[in-house]
């Protein structure tokens, strides 16, 4: 790779010249020996058996005319390859804790069919099953995250699960996975105990699902994996910080590898509001809501710093995003929506958070990779479009197993209606290779901000830039126009005397590279 600055921009206006100019914002990045890595999990997904995200999105079935290998599609293991998929969570969501894992093995005309209760209440034929995904994972290079089923399952049936998939010698289950075609063991990672227990996964109370946990977790062996397991709890719905508290205080941390957090970005339950066609009250919302991760994160750590001040649990957040009403003329159960430069937005803006919480934040998993919720990749038959929130994912692959650095600055603010938000969002980090990042977020619907970057330290001299712009905040791929938001030549910028000048456009994000 050159030694050169990449500025990659995310926009919506055509003309720079009519951006409101604000005073510079000065923003300082600094080396620590101490900063934590980045870990290249942060940058996860998540499929789960709803709507058209595994049946119709990744697996078409290996008679399909649409090219595929053994029925996942070709065009999707592409796309997600070139984004450096870290890890795939599956197969739920509130689907897991229906889901019995042996109904998905063996000869596909052979299995079991079930309603999907949680989804549409549409017929699974469990065509797609465990070798179907742990397969698909291993052509994509992801590791794979596994959810057990709590809700509806047993002790027993979790356990067989992780001998069938994980363990080479001779055992019932072992002989069960090589009988079906699969000799070496897939030798898997992460496994979540249960989904939501709160809520779908059983309406459990924290205190009890704790005892659950314990159970489960101590009959979890890790058969030969010389990695071990890292077990994952079921963790809060947004700030029920007393759940993460009676998790941390009741589960021995040799148990726990990781305790999860769910936030969606959701302006009224009732009444989400349209995916495309909202108002900058919407958009004003929704960015307020996605703001809140930093809070989120930053209590939610503290309470886990109580209990284990060495930070060896991880913070997962394994299920975040934006959510809509679906499309209009679509089944109301199967969460299908488009995805806008809002969305664009809003993952980078989460994605900085992330970044500078990497020493608690470990894993997390953008909800759902598939034609659901915030998408990166949509399909319409053998048509497929990447979204915004792709090319924003894509730009950001480059702080997977990065080292942070510590970033500083004070946001100007984006003001509606007598109400303000931090308009500027930044996380940094330096690779193994010595390159720098820098990650810019301006959520500001209507107002450019100016910064200004001392690259003196940085050992910048030479840069050069790509840039997605399109005429305004709601504009998207869609199946009849797939290129309308792509990244194009970038050079409105300047460096002078060792300080790297940007104006940020309105609802942009951009990520600086250089040596």
């Amino acid at each position: 790779m050159k030694n050169s600055f990449l500025i990659s921009c995310i926009f919506t206006f055509c003309s720079q010249a009519t951006f409101a100019q604000k005073e510079t914002t000065i923003i300082s990045v600094k080396s620590a020996s101490d900063a934590p890595t980045i870990n290249r999990n942060i940058y996860g997904h998540f499929a789960e058996h709803l709507g058209r995200s595994v049946y119709g999105g990744f697996f078409v079935g290996d008679t399909s005319k649409i090219p595929n290998t053994k029925g996942v599609r070709n065009d999707i293991i592409k796309a997600l390859k070139d984004l450096k998929i870290p890890n795939l969570r599956w197969p739920g969501g509130c689907f897991a804790d229906t889901y019995h894992w042996k109904d998905g093995i063996g000869p596909k005309e052979q299995r079991t069919t079930i309603v999907n209760q949680w989804w549409g209440g549409v017929t699974e034929d469990n065509s797609f099953g465990t070798h179907d995904f742990l397969n698909m994972c291993e052509l994509l290079g992801a590791e794979p995250y596994l959810s057990g089923n709590v809700g509806s399952g047993t002790v027993q049936e979790l356990s067989d699960w992780i001998q069938y998939t994980n363990f080479a010698g001779k055992s019932p289950m072992s002989d069960l996975r090589k009988k079906n075609g699969r000799t070496e063991p897939w030798k898997v990672t992460y496994w979540g105990i249960g989904n939501e227990a709160w809520g779908c996964g059983g309406n459990m109370t924290a205190d009890y699902y704790a005892g659950e946990y314990r159970k489960y977790a101590t009959f979890m062996s890790d058969w030969g994996n010389k990695e071990g397991l890292i077990r994952i709890a079921s963790g809060s719905n947004s700030s029920d910080y007393n759940w993460t508290e009676t998790l941390m205080k009741n589960i021995p941390l040799n148990l726990l590898g990781g305790i999860g957090v769910h936030h969606y970005s959701v302006i009224n339950w009732d009444k989400k509001g349209d995916a495309v066609d909202y108002t900058e009250e919407q958009y004003f919302k929704t960015m307020k809501e996605a703001l809140k991760m930093e809070e989120l994160v930053t209590k939610h750590s503290a309470i886990m710093d109580k209990y284990d001040p060495k930070k060896k649990v991880a913070m997962i957040v394994d299920e975040w995003g934006g959510w809509y009403d679906v499309e209009k003329g679509t089944n109301p159960g199967f969460l299908y929506q488009q995805n806008t430069l809002r969305d664009a937005v809003l993952a980078g803006a989460t994605l900085n958070i992330f970044n500078n919480h990497a020493d608690r934040v470990r894993m997390a998993n953008l909800a759902q990779c598939v034609n659901v919720l915030q998408a990166v990749i949509l399909t319409d038959k053998a048509k497929m479009i990447l979204t915004p929130t792709y090319h924003v994912m894509q730009l950001y692959s480059v702080h997977q197993d990065a080292k942070l650095l510590p970033i500083n600055f004070q946001s100007p603010l984006y003001s509606y209606n007598g109400e303000t938000l931090p308009a500027i969002s930044a996380s940094a980090s330096k690779d193994k290779n010595g390159l720098v990042h820098i990650s810019l977020v301006n959520i500001d619907s209507k107002n450019s901000n100016k910064v200004e970057i001392d690259t003196t330290e940085l050992g910048v001299k030479n840069f050069s830039g790509k840039i997605i712009t399109s005429k305004k905040i709601q504009d998207y791929n869609s199946f009849e126009n797939p290129g309308k938001i792509v990244p194009v030549a970038f050079k409105d910028f300047e460096n002078k005397k060792g300080k790297l000048e940007i104006t940020i456009p309105p609802f942009s994000v951009i990520v600086v590279e250089g040596k």
